[in-house]
C-alpha cells in the first residue's frame, strides 16, 4: 500500500484513494498541480477585475444565474453559497467516505481548471496529512452540480466553521483546526464553487465500494470452491478451455480461480465418483461471476476517468483564454455504473444462497446429512441459517432497483434531471454489506458440511475451512446461531478467508 500520492490530475489509482482515505497515506500536490492551479487563478482574476460575466462567480448560480452581483456582493457570495447549500440530513458519513470526496476534489483541482485560489487545494490537502476530517451528513446529495449539499459543509471548514472529527473527537471547526495547529483560508470569489461542483463524494464512496468488490467476487469464488467439494461437483465445468471457448474475459478469470483454489482436491484425480452434470447454480458460477468481475472492470474505468477529469461548472480553460459552462458535475457517467455493479453484487449473493440450498437440503446434497446436522429430528442444524441468507437476499433485490432512473426536478426545473447517483452509491454499500453476510453463512455451511466428508479437499479449499473453524466451531448440537452468523459476517467484512487462501497457493485474479 502506497504511504504516499501525488496529486497529478490525471494518474490518481483506485489504491491511492484507498491508501489516504484509510490508511493515512501522505498526500502532496505535484509542482505542475501547482502552476496550474495559480495560473488558472491569474486567468479569473484578470476577468473579475474586467467584470465580465461569469456564472457563479459574479453571478447567482441554478434559478439565479442571470442574477449580476455587484463587487461586494460577489465577495459575499461565495460564504451564503455554501451556508445555504449545507442542507444535508442524517448521520456522519464515514470518515474514509469524506477523505476520499477531499482528495477527489483536490485531484480535480489539479487539472487547472477549477479557478479557485491554491490555498483551496492545498486546505484539502493539509486536511488529510493532519487527519482531520469535516463532519457531512450522509444524504442530501441529488448527485447534479455535484454533490453540493455534502460538500458544502467540508467547505464550511474552509471559513472556519462547521464541524470536524479529530483524533476520535468532535469538534466545531475552527477548533479543531486550531487543535491540528491548522488555519482556515477563508473564502474569495469562485473559491466556494470550486469547492463543491463534481460529484466527488458519490465518486468517493464508489471508488472505495469497487476496491472492496474486487474482493467480495474473489471471497464468493472461495465460498463457491468450498460448496462445489462438498457436493462433490464434476470439475469439468471449471475448465479455463471452456470459457475461452466463448471468450468472456469475467469468466475465464472466475474459472481460473476456482480450479486454483480446489488444485489437489481428490474430486479432480477421479477418486470421488461425480454426475455427470451438476444444478445451474454450482456449474454456471464462473459465467455469473464472471459477468459480475466484467461490470465492476466497466464500472473502475468510468469512476478512474471521473477522479481525474473535471467536473466544475464553469470550466476554465487559460491555454484557449475561454471560459466554458456546461454540465462536467452530472453524476450519471458514475452513478449508473455504480448502481448495476451494485446489482452485480446482490446477483453473485442470490447463487451463493442457492449452492447453500443444496448443502441443508436433503434430495440434493449428495449424501450429505438433513440440515447439516447428524441428529436429525432433535437437532435443525443449519435451518434457521438459511432464513437469515433469504431475509438479506430479499432486502438485496430491494435496493437493486436502480436509482438513475428515479430524477425529480429541482430548483424552479432549471435543474430538471439529476442523477440521484448518492442513492446508487450509498444503497450499493448496503447491498454489499448484506453480501459479506450471506457469503459468510454459505462458506459457515460448506465448513460443517466438509467436516463430514471423507475426501481430501484442494489446497485452497482447505485454507478456507481452516481460516473459518478460526471463527466458528463445528456444529455438533445446536447453539444460538446468531454469534456464529455476525462473526463469520465480519471475518468475511475482513476477508479473511481470502487472505487464508492467498496465503496458502498466492493471490487471486482480480480481473
Amino acid at each position: 500500500m502506497n504511504t504516499k500520492v501525488i496529486l497529478t490530475g490525471n494518474d490518481l489509482t483506485i489504491e491511492d484513494i484507498v491508501a489516504v482515505a484509510r490508511h493515512g497515506a501522505r498526500v502532496e500536490l505535484h509542482p505542475d498541480a501547482v502552476a496550474r492551479i495559480k495560473r488558472c487563478r491569474v486567468f479569473i482574476q484578470e476577468r473579475i477585475e474586467a467584470r465580465e460575466t461569469m456564472y457563479g462567480v459574479n453571478t447567482g448560480i441554478g434559478e439565479f444565474s442571470e442574477v449580476l452581483l455587484s463587487d461586494e456582493q460577489a465577495d459575499q457570495f461565495q460564504r451564503y453559497l455554501i451556508y445555504n447549500h449545507a442542507a444535508g440530513i442524517g448521520e456522519p458519513c464515514p470518515l474514509d467516505h469524506v477523505r476520499a470526496a477531499m482528495l477527489l476534489r483536490a485531484n480535480v483541482h489539479c487539472n487547472g481548471n477549477s479557478g479557485c485560489r491554491i490555498e483551496i487545494t492545498q486546505a484539502f490537502v493539509d486536511w488529510l496529512n493532519a487527519g482531520l476530517t469535516p463532519v457531512v451528513c450522509e444524504k442530501g446529495s441529488v448527485g447534479a452540480c455535484g454533490d453540493l449539499s455534502p460538500m458544502s459543509q467540508i467547505a464550511l471548514v474552509l471559513m472556519g466553521e462547521g464541524e470536524v472529527f479529530y483524533k476520535g473527537q468532535r469538534y466545531d471547526g475552527l477548533e479543531g483546526l486550531t487543535k491540528a495547529g491548522l488555519t482556515p483560508p477563508g473564502l474569495k470569489p469562485r473559491d466556494g464553487l470550486a469547492a463543491i461542483n463534481g460529484s466527488n463524494l458519490i465518486n468517493a464512496i464508489g471508488c472505495l465500494f469497487v476496491y472492496d468488490c474486487e474482493r467480495f467476487l474473489m471471497q464468493a469464488e472461495v465460498a463457491c470452491a468450498m460448496t462445489l467439494e462438498a457436493l462433490k461437483a464434476n470439475m469439468k465445468p471449471y475448465d479455463t478451455r471452456l470459457h475461452q471457448l466463448r471468450g468472456f474475459q469475467g469468466a475465464v478469470t472466475s474459472a481460473r480461480n476456482l480450479k486454483r483454489i480446489m488444485d489437489g482436491s481428490d474430486l479432480m484425480t477421479g477418486k470421488e465418483k461425480v454426475k455427470v452434470q451438476d444444478a445451474y447454480s454450482m456449474r454456471s458460477t464462473p459465467q455469473v461471476i464472471g459477468a459480475a468481475r466484467d461490470q465492476l472492470r466497466w464500472t473502475k474505468s468510468q469512476l478512474l476517468i471521473e477522479a481525474n477529469g473535471v467536473g466544475d461548472n464553469p470550466i476554465f480553460i487559460p491555454d484557449d483564454q475561454i471560459v466554458l459552462t456546461g454540465a462536467n458535475f452530472q453524476g450519471t457517467p458514475i452513478s449508473l455504473p455504480i448502481d448495476v455493479l451494485g446489482a452485480s453484487i446482490c446477483m453473485v449473493s442470490v447463487l451463493s444462497e442457492r449452492r447453500f440450498n443444496r448443502l441443508n437440503h436433503p434430495a440434493l446434497s449428495v449424501g450429505l446429512p438433513p440440515f447439516l446436522t447428524g441428529n436429525a429430528g432433535l437437532m435443525s442444524g443449519l435451518m434457521l441459517s438459511q432464513y437469515t441468507a433469504d431475509t438479506q437476499i430479499v432486502e438485496q433485490r430491494i435496493l437493486s432497483a436502480p436509482a438513475y432512473i428515479q430524477s425529480i426536478p429541482a430548483a424552479a426545473d432549471q435543474e430538471d434531471f439529476v442523477s440521484m447517483g448518492m442513492n446508487s452509491a450509498l444503497k450499493s454499500r448496503q447491498i454489499y454489506d448484506l453480501g459479506c453476510g450471506v457469503l459468510g453463512i454459505e462458506m459457515m455451511a460448506a465448513a460443517q458440511a466438509l467436516d463430514f466428508r471423507t475426501y481430501s479437499p484442494g489446497r485452497g479449499t482447505q485454507a478456507a475451512k481452516d481460516a473459518v473453524r478460526e471463527v466458528v466451531e463445528f456444529l455438533e448440537i445446536d447453539r444460538p446461531l446468531y454469534n456464529d452468523h455476525n462473526n463469520m459476517k465480519a471475518a468475511t467484512l475482513e476477508w479473511k478467508m481470502l487472505a487464508a487462501v492467498e496465503n496458502e497457493i498466492g493471490p487471486l485474479d482480480a480481473y
